[in-house]
């Protein structure tokens, strides 16, 4: 019974009942939402869930609103035309000849995904709970329901066809799969997979035991394709693949520095198993090729990306059973770590004679993952000082028949942004794009944490010393000294005390520090070893040129006008914001107490999503303009995760990350704020 019914039967009507019940109708035919539960329902189920007419709703939908025939209901659709296609407003029809309003954008899109998604599984209810979703919620559920099981993949017999489809593995009709030397049960299950399925034109190939640029740039030239990852026995005598997250649109493949990112979002998802089992395929990966790869492809067999093993593994274990299995499994992670340690990061190509790390990817000529035209400018500038056609030019130098150490020199720093994870920026232009000849402040604080994180598990975990597969024993004093060590040598050479910040350090010509503001000054609070000082400082002079309307820009505006040849603009530049910066820059902040700053900075990037989504039928990009807080970038490869009809079925894979991590880290008042999308300058100062 409501509760108008109970003061009713409770108060005599006297004057003062009367009064009361005047205002009590006043609030009632107000806009305030009170009702009883008895005649409206208290929950989804007593609101109508009709049965439509599926294939004539969806239909009818698009001809209404989706005036740009893209397959998808968004503020960019024109409207309203004079008979009343894009007026924001469509009436459902139930098949009981009752119909529904739905109005405005957002809303709409909802309906027409609902509708694209119960005509896929052949339902016939729409349920209104799902059409008017707060955006909010709809976004995060999406993530954690939808999204990440998009983004599994699995290499082995069931699942190849997936991952195949990309077209780009395909070469001269067939699908070329490459196998580890080391892994002759791999090879041997994969050459059976090949006679047993021939309609997926697989070709398996064994890799040498030795890989070299050589090898990679001229034997797999017109033939790469997929690297397989770690298999797992299944006690029929077969084997499946160790699942791994993908980013999403063309990147179908298991990515180094994003995968730590996406792990972090599926821990939050509870989906702990899948990021352990993307944990093991790295293991797989330093075991069998070496390194951590850019990517599983056979484009990336001489080149990393930033490393987060050891944070990766650590937010793992953090979330398993606290017994010898996980113990040993971390064990096992950890020799793998200080493996790559030693193998790739401290090797004559990574670390300098100042004793810092640099970027660098080994490899022949132009790397081979570029679309064809991308170098096109820089051909045509070689040939026209040679007086050649620029395209004979290109298959010459390609072939090895012209000789260039300039040309040359340009791919080393090429391939060096490319493991760098920040392809491409204008970071390291300083009379030409050189990033070989920096150390840098990311790479170096990511080191300094594994130099710490070893030490601490050593030191933790493992009772003080850890045996090597070799016989080595390592000893967390080692590591802590490896650490203090590197910290000393990055406040020496890339520490700026006048500007307040670290810089990447041009060790090789100009012998200084590059004065260019990134969003990676906020590498050294997130590996803690930046002092409470230079935090104050950072916070001081970094934040206000990087914090922008809808979060952390790659750069700030000032660097990048800085770059005299500047000639187009770059992703990983202003006004362009990504996701692991934002991560990266809210934990490190958090680290020494910056939680307010930390609030406005996720609510800032958060809102930027969300209201994105609202506006363009769910979108959830690669990056997005935080200055303009958009998701439009045209930058270079344009953004992924924004090329879809009807539905999104993956997001992005650090983006939906990003999202489910800011939500748990934003107090209860800022989710209320969020889910209204109240724009952040009407919240903070």
């Amino acid at each position: 019974m409501c509760w108008l019914s109970l003061l009713i039967r409770r108060w005599t009507l006297d004057v003062g009942c009367w009064t009361f019940i005047f205002f009590a109708v006043l609030l009632l035919l107000s806009e305030t939402r009170l009702f009883c539960p008895e005649l409206y329902g208290s929950d989804a189920q007593s609101f109508p869930s009709p049965i439509v007419d599926i294939d004539a709703n969806l239909k009818q939908l698009l001809a209404e609103e989706d005036t740009n025939n893209d397959r998808k209901i968004t503020v960019d659709d024109a409207g309203p035309e004079d008979n009343g296609r894009g007026d924001r407003r469509f009436w459902l029809a139930a098949r009981d000849g009752k119909t529904y309003e739905v109005s405005g954008t957002y809303h709409l899109a909802n309906l027409l995904q609902e509708l694209k998604i119960a005509q896929e599984t052949g339902q016939s209810r729409i349920n209104y709970e799902r059409i008017f979703e707060n955006p909010v919620r709809r976004t995060s559920r999406l993530i954690r329901e939808t999204y990440w099981d998009g983004l599994t993949r699995r290499i082995d017999g069931t699942n190849l066809k997936k991952i195949l489809s990309d077209d780009k593995y395909a070469s001269a009709g067939n699908h070329f799969l490459y196998v580890p030397a080391t892994d002759s049960a791999a090879f041997d299950y994969f050459v059976k997979v090949a006679e047993q399925q021939p309609d997926l034109k697989l070709r398996v190939v064994c890799l040498p035991e030795k890989i070299t640029p050589d090898y990679v740039a001229e034997e797999l030239a017109g033939g790469h394709g997929l690297l397989t990852l770690k298999l797992i026995p299944e006690k029929n005598g077969t084997y499946s693949g160790m699942p791994f997250v993908v980013p999403g649109g063309r990147f179908n493949e298991m990515y180094g520095w994003d995968s730590y990112f996406e792990a972090l979002g599926l821990i939050r998802d509870e989906y702990v198993g899948l990021a352990r089992a993307m944990v093991d395929n790295f293991v797989y990966e330093i075991g069998h090729y070496g390194k951590i790869l850019n990517a599983n492809r056979t484009y990336y067999l001489t080149r990393s990306q930033p490393p987060f093993l050891t944070s990766m593994a650590l937010a793992v274990y953090a979330r398993l059973p606290k017994d010898d299995i996980s113990k040993r499994w971390l064990e096992n992670v950890f020799r793998a770590a200080i493996k790559e340690y030693y193998d790739v990061w401290m090797n004559a190509d990574h670390l300098t004679e100042i004793g810092l790390s640099r970027y660098f990817g080994s490899g022949k000529g132009p790397p081979p993952e570029v679309e064809p035209g991308h170098f096109n400018a820089i051909f045509q500038q070689y040939a026209d000082a040679r007086g050649m056609d620029p395209k004979i030019f290109e298959e010459k130098y390609r072939a090895g028949e012209i000789r260039s150490p300039a040309l040359d020199g340009f791919f080393v720093h090429d391939r060096a942004v490319r493991e760098s994870g920040h392809d491409t920026t204008y970071r390291w232009n300083r009379d030409g794009d050189r990033c070989a000849d920096f150390v840098t402040v990311d790479l170096n604080s990511l080191l300094y944490k594994i130099e710490t994180d070893i030490a601490g598990a050593i030191d933790k975990e493992f009772g003080g010393t850890l045996r090597l597969s070799n016989g080595k024993t390592e000893k967390g004093a080692t590591w802590k000294a490896r650490a203090e060590e590197r910290k000393r040598l990055m406040i020496e050479y890339l520490w700026d005390e006048e500007q307040g910040m670290f810089f990447d350090y041009d060790y090789r010509v100009k012998k200084s520090r590059h004065s260019y503001v990134s969003a990676t000054a906020f590498y050294p609070l997130w590996a803690g070893l930046a002092t409470p000082d230079q935090v104050s400082s950072i916070v001081r002079h970094a934040l206000p040129e990087l914090e922008m309307p809808g979060g952390i820009a790659a750069s700030s505006k000032k660097s990048l006008e800085s770059v005299r040849n500047r000639r187009s603009e770059r992703q990983w530049d202003y006004p362009n914001g990504w996701a692991p910066h934002q991560m990266l820059a809210w934990q490190g902040l958090i680290n020494y107490g910056y939680d307010s700053i930390t609030q406005r900075l996720i609510y800032r990037w958060l809102y930027t999503i969300t209201r994105n989504a609202a506006d363009y039928n769910g979108t959830i990009p690669e990056k997005l303009d935080v200055v303009k807080r958009s998701h439009q970038v045209f930058a270079e490869y344009g953004n992924v995760g924004t090329k879809f009809s009807y539905i999104t079925r993956e997001g992005f894979g650090w983006m939906n990350a990003s999202y489910q991590v800011g939500l748990d880290l934003l107090p209860g008042n800022l989710h209320d704020s969020l889910e209204r999308l109240i724009p952040p300058e009407w919240i903070f100062d």
